[in-house]
């Protein structure tokens, strides 16, 4: 067993550093990849956090622009795993993980709250036997009932309808809606 795999804390947030500009390929090629090889299981999201600025030109044309809050940084939601580090790792734009050496430490819940990449999902009210509609993530467009609602109310079990068969999939409370 590495020294990856016995710092195993579950799924946490994890900050890998890239090129400047990759941000975006890189967000792209993780969730790719996630969804090809079937690795939901291990890698969660990935957010490359942004505000919206308005800015006036020298014409006085008001414009809105998106603008970067962590330049050359991705933030990964992972069970740090070798096999999801390696994937991570591996993809063109990536030069690492933060942390010391080789060892990615994970955000704490401070930290996390505080870039606001987790909404909280108390109000969604979904309970076990819900239909709903994943309407954002990768696994986006499917439908289907809800099976398990994790304690801390951010991870859902849905039982969903791919057509030929039924399968579970872990989503997050936020990328779910209630189906009409």
């Amino acid at each position: 067993m590495s020294d990856i795999d016995q710092m195993n804390l579950g799924p946490r947030w994890y900050v890998a550093h890239t090129y400047s500009g990759y941000e975006n390929k890189v967000k792209s090629s993780i969730e790719r990849i996630v969804e090809n090889r079937g690795l939901g299981d291990l890698i969660f999201d990935v957010q490359v956090p942004v505000e919206i600025v308005k800015t006036v030109n020298d014409k006085g044309v008001e414009k809105e622009v998106e603008n970067k809050i962590f330049p050359s940084y991705v933030l990964i939601k992972m069970v740090m795993t070798d096999e999801s580090w390696h994937v991570v790792r591996n993809i063109t734009g990536v030069t690492g993980f933060v942390g010391p050496g080789s060892k990615p430490v994970p955000l704490t819940d401070a930290e996390v709250d505080a870039l606001h990449v987790e909404h909280p999902t108390e109000s969604l009210g979904f309970k076990v036997g819900d239909s709903v509609n994943i309407v954002s993530g990768m696994f986006e467009g499917y439908s289907g009932t809800v099976q398990e609602i994790a304690e801390d109310n951010k991870q859902i079990t849905v039982l969903a309808s791919t057509g030929r068969r039924d399968i579970p999939i872990i989503v997050e409370a936020r990328d779910l809606k209630r189906a009409d």
